[in-house]
């Protein structure tokens, strides 16, 4: 009797434990969700990563003029909207966003998820936290060739480079529209 009350007692443990299992998404599939904007109306987005929302998104100016006021170590937790200029055409494990006058370079929390390879153009919102970083010639030139540069513009990378930098814990995309 011990060993059946043993027994289904660690059945019962193993099943619950997979129950509470994480449901973000961890790849570049992404689930649609219907995220009511803050002016009433509905929007359909496709949401990567851990579930967010679009209220309290700060624009691109305003997030620019966050990143300004910061120095290299300071970290802002925060939520913006920006056009994606580039994706990694390797598997989609980062992207530059459209600030401005500068970029943001946006990778994604714990390599949890990654982003359509085919999305530059788009608006997107990211949550996350901002940084100032120094990034070395060596990523550098990796990421480079991660977007597909040429030898010879991958060669001419010889300094760090400091940037605004993003570790986004979810993105949200406005899905395509279905008529």
């Amino acid at each position: 009797m011990k060993k059946t009350i043993a027994i289904l007692a660690i059945g019962a443990v193993l099943w619950s434990c997979n129950e509470t299992k994480d449901k973000t998404n961890s790849t570049a599939e992404a689930v649609v969700e219907t995220v009511e904007e803050t002016t009433n109306s509905k929007l359909a987005y496709q949401s990567f990563g851990e579930q967010i929302d679009d209220k309290g998104v700060l624009s691109k100016d305003e997030m620019l003029e966050a990143y300004k006021s910061m120095k290299e170590g300071d970290t802002v937790t925060t939520k913006f909207k920006a056009t994606v200029k580039k994706v990694c055409q390797n598997k989609g494990c980062w992207m530059r966003l459209d600030m401005g006058e500068m970029e943001s370079f946006v990778k994604f929390k714990d390599y949890g998820f990654f982003m359509p390879m085919d999305i530059a153009g788009q608006e997107v919102i990211v949550e996350g936290k901002a940084f100032i970083a120094t990034t070395s010639v060596e990523e550098l030139k990796h990421f480079a060739e991660d977007g597909g540069k040429t030898k010879e513009e991958i060669d001419a990378i010889t300094e760090p480079e400091v940037s605004y930098s993003f570790t986004s814990s979810g993105v949200l995309i406005p899905a395509p529209e279905t008529n």
